[in-house]
């Protein structure tokens, strides 16, 4: 499957998505289980009592639902607020919520409370940034002292008309929202299902192909996909592999160089391993504390592993490189910032 591709399919009413760039599996979405709400939902909540010793409070959502939120600074018990989920909650534990509220779309994201009108810096044509910048601001007329507005990189290939339309529908709904804020604990904005965070965030480049077929998983080889997912081996080339083993406390990740047990041999596949690394912790929704046993290799070959660490994670905004301990292993911090796969998946795929 050459290019960038888009496969979109749904399975006992749960949507699923997958995006597949030259064969490979990039990015993959699986709505949960029943109506547990999903990461971006916005609630009306009502603040409970706070865990000073977590820097934090909690907030009574919908449901019987609690909120953890990290803030206790002005909020008093039985204060409702307006906040928005940031990512999934572990099993016992409080949904994870913020103030600081995101209307994100296609081609726009409004920020309630900070104030700027911004276009991305992926966007490099000038007359093209100053269309836009005009566009914003006509979009954005009289609302922008308390909300701000930032144009995706997704609006350098798009229509006028389509970039005004969203700004204008994901103004409505802010303003909408934001009015909203007196009275009982109710949900106020669904997250973004596996389908349309597919729409909102994997088109940029456009894709060469959307498959919406019914059964695209299986058609197409993404059930196999994610059932490799599911198991802890990950083949390398060269003839080594890597195992990743999700326990209670962190993250460990064994790699191995196979039959070639050469200092030339170790450092090829550390570099490999290493450059795959974000792809498989982000597909298989791992995070919290990572530990990597490299393959043994010389002390000064790690100069070398670093700078390849460094760029695999440069995209990643949501891991944190602490770097070498002193028994020679790697560390790191990631944010979950969705479900285990092995708990999404579970019963879906062979």
């Amino acid at each position: 499957m050459i290019g960038r591709v888009i496969i979109l399919d749904e399975v006992n009413e749960r949507q699923m998505a997958a995006l597949i760039v030259d064969g490979r599996l990039e990015e993959l979405s699986i709505d949960p289980e029943g109506d547990a709400p999903l990461p971006g939902a916005i609630f009306r909540a009502i603040a409970d009592r706070p865990m000073k010793g977590q820097g934090g409070i909690f907030v009574r959502l919908p449901g019987g639902t609690s909120g953890f939120l990290r803030q206790i600074s002005g909020i008093a018990p039985g204060q409702r607020l307006l906040v928005q989920m940031t990512g999934p909650a572990e099993p016992g534990k409080a949904l994870p919520v913020t103030t600081r509220l995101l209307f994100k779309s296609r081609f726009a994201i409004l920020t309630p409370d900070a104030p700027g009108l911004n276009i991305s810096r992926r966007i490099k044509d000038e007359d093209q940034r100053a269309g836009l910048a005009d566009l914003a601001a006509n979009g954005m007329a009289g609302a922008a002292e308390t909300l701000g507005l930032i144009l995706r990189s997704a609006c350098e290939d798009a229509e006028t008309d389509a970039i005004a339309e969203d700004i204008a529908a994901m103004r409505a709904l802010a303003e909408a929202v934001l009015a909203d804020g007196a009275g009982d604990a109710e949900l106020l904005v669904d997250g973004a299902g596996a389908h349309d965070l597919a729409f909102r965030d994997w088109l940029d480049p456009a894709p060469d192909e959307v498959i919406t077929d019914a059964g695209g998983f299986a058609v197409h080889g993404v059930d196999s996909m994610v059932a490799g997912l599911l198991a802890p081996r990950v083949d390398l080339p060269g003839g080594g592999h890597m195992m990743l083993e999700p326990t209670r406390a962190l993250v460990a990740i064994d790699v191995n160089t196979g039959p070639d047990t050469s200092p030339a041999a170790a450092l090829k596949i550390n570099i490999a391993a290493a450059r795959d690394l974000p792809r498989q912790l982000r597909l298989r929704g791992l995070g919290g504390q990572v530990v990597v046993d490299f393959a043994p290799m010389p002390k000064k070959d790690r100069a070398i592993l670093d700078q390849v660490i460094k760029a695999a994670f440069k995209g990643d905004g949501e891991a944190n490189l602490a770097g070498w301990t002193t028994l020679g292993l790697y560390e790191m911090t990631r944010k979950r910032d969705r479900l285990p796969l092995a708990e999404v998946a579970r019963g879906l795929f062979a």
